[in-house]
């Protein structure tokens, strides 16, 4: 049985991975959309919902999980403070959406579209 394995390798290293995670968020929330491969993507909801979250309280605490989180000095931390946190209210999660995208020529993977709900 496989238990307390909540995250998918993507075949990457550890430290590789979370590089790219990080990067992706970053793109995400800054550019509120982005296009990616379908297991990154749902790897990438996870992550990007919880920064949402953690920026709800908008604290100095929460400035610095965030700061931690997606590297110091960041423009994204401030956007999240300052637009998606407000924006998300309200709402008690499910601030982001999948949209499959058809597949990728080269190498025929499941492609997705993950998006800021408006």
């Amino acid at each position: 049985m496989i238990h307390k394995r909540n995250n998918k390798k993507l075949s990457l290293t550890c430290t590789h991975r979370k590089a790219l995670i990080r990067n992706m968020c970053k793109s995400l929330i800054s550019h509120e959309q982005i296009k990616t491969t379908l297991a990154k993507a749902k790897t990438l909801r996870r992550i990007a919902e919880k920064l949402v979250t953690i920026g709800k309280k908008n604290s100095l605490c929460s400035r610095r999980k965030l700061s931690s989180k997606l590297g110091s000095n960041s423009e994204e931390v401030n956007k999240i403070l300052l637009t998606l946190s407000p924006r998300y209210k309200e709402r008690k999660g499910g601030y982001t959406r999948i949209i499959k995208a058809g597949y990728r020529k080269g190498d025929c993977a499941a492609m997705a579209i993950i998006q800021f709900i408006t």
